[in-house]
Formats: structure tokens, sequence, C-alpha cells
């Protein structure tokens, strides 16, 4: 277990990283005695910095949603980090490549919260009794980290899920008129199509996704609240991209959403 003193320590950093693009050690390199534990710690405490610095928490991302991805990382659930009013990109934007570190692109689903939901003893109805509306969305994965930690799991938590940033369509779906489980999208670069997915890889529902989440927020003192965007994990492989390509994810009932990077 860290020290309090490491745990600021480290939060700092990853703050510190992030505003100055100077990209630092991954934790579980600096701390070889890090838990998971340690990693939500610091995650909490990059928030609360981030907080007192102006920011909002805008929503949640899970991560690790695939047992393949579990099973590389060597974690037994899921993971979430938080996401901040600075990292939405609006669709059809460009955004330079040299504000990134490592970037890769997935799709996703974004359920947007019309309620509070708050745990324990979550079930999908409650979901779905809480969520406004669901979205196509773009995840831009990347970290603050200037090369590969020795524990995946650690520093992805550590440093909110390994979230960059956030792309979200503009097609709007009620829980009631869709099937979630049924979705599927496609995700092109510069017109080739290299990714194909359906939604129910996703935990087999991305409900039960966002029923994990709000179980294990829960754990820590945190709620959804009124309009928090919750990425809900990928159903297509992460795909890096350079400067000068152009995204575009195409879903079968949610339309689409582009980015280009500059």
């Amino acid at each position: 277990m860290m020290t309090p003193a490491h745990i600021e320590e480290a939060a700092k950093s990853l703050w510190h990283a992030e505003q100055t693009r100077q990209w630092v050690e991954p934790i579980s390199n600096r701390f070889a005695d890090a838990t998971v534990d340690d990693a939500y710690r610091i995650g909490l405490t990059v928030r609360d910095l981030k907080i007192l610095g102006g920011r909002t928490v805008k929503g949640h991302k899970i991560g690790l949603t695939s047992k393949a991805m579990r099973d590389l990382t060597g974690a037994t659930e899921p993971d979430y980090g938080f996401i901040f009013d600075n990292w939405f990109a609006l669709e059809g934007s460009t955004v330079a490549r040299d504000t990134m570190n490592r970037p890769l692109v997935e799709v996703e689903l974004a359920f947007v919260m019309g309620d509070e939901l708050r745990g324990p003893s979550i079930n999908v109805a409650d979901v779905i009794r809480a969520v406004d509306f669901v979205m196509p969305a773009l995840e831009i994965v990347d970290n603050r980290y200037n090369g590969r930690g020795k524990n995946m799991l650690v520093d992805s938590i550590s440093d909110a899920a390994s979230c960059g940033f956030v792309v979200l369509g503009g097609s709007p779906a009620s829980l009631l008129d869709v099937d979630v489980r049924r979705m599927s999208a496609s995700l092109s670069i510069n017109g080739v199509m290299l990714e194909t997915g359906s939604a129910v890889a996703v935990m087999g529902n991305p409900l039960n996704a966002v029923v994990w989440l709000a179980n294990k927020l829960h754990e820590f003192g945190v709620s959804m609240q009124p309009g928090d965007v919750i990425l809900s994990g990928s159903f297509v492989k992460a795909i890096p991209f350079k400067a000068g390509d152009a995204i575009h994810a195409q879903f079968d009932r949610l339309g689409e959403v582009t980015l280009n990077i500059g």
C-alpha cells in the first residue's frame, strides 16, 4: 500500500503532466507496491486537484469490459475513470495530434443520465429508469505516461482509465425505442474500414457495464449525476491514428461520429 504522501505525489504528477504535456514515469514503475486500491485513491485525488483548479466532473468512462482486455491486464473486473468538462471535442472538429501522447480510437455507446443513480444494489431496471438517452461516441484512449509500466492495471486506473477525450455524436435515442444489445458499428480511417463490432461484446449488454459502475462508484462515495455521460466500453479494437487522419464511426441505429486529426 502507498502512503498518503505518495498518493498525493502520484496524483500531482499526473495532473502536472496533463497541464504541461511533459509525460511522467508510470505509477507502477515509481511505486512498486502500488495496488488497485491505491490506483483508485490516486484517481480520486487527481479529481480533487482538478476540481480545485476549476474543472468539473462530467461523467465516467468504463474500461476493460472485454475478457480479453481483463486477461491482458490481470484484472478481475472492469475499471473506471472520471471524465472532465474539458475532455469533450465537438463532432466533426479537428483536434491537433500534438496535444496527445499515444492515442488510440474506440467506438462506444454513451449513456446520458437523467436522474441520479447511486449504488449499492443497482440493477438493469434501475439503469433504464435513470438514463435519459443513449448516443454514439468515439473515445480517444490516451495516457499521461512516457512509457509502459510494470503493472498496466494500476497505471490505467490511476490515470482516468486511460481516457484522453470523448466525441459525442448528434443522434440520441431513448432506451424505450432501441435495444442496445443489438447495436453495431464500424470504424474507418481515411475511408478504409478497419473494425466492426456489436455492442453485445460489452459484458453481454452495455447496460450491465453501467450497473457495474453504479455499484463500484458506491465503494468510493460517488454516484452518477443528472447530465453525466457514461462511456460503457468499446466494442471494437482500439486503433492508432496520426496527424492528417479522418476518423469515421458508422452506427447502424445512431448515425455517424466523425473527428479530424490535425
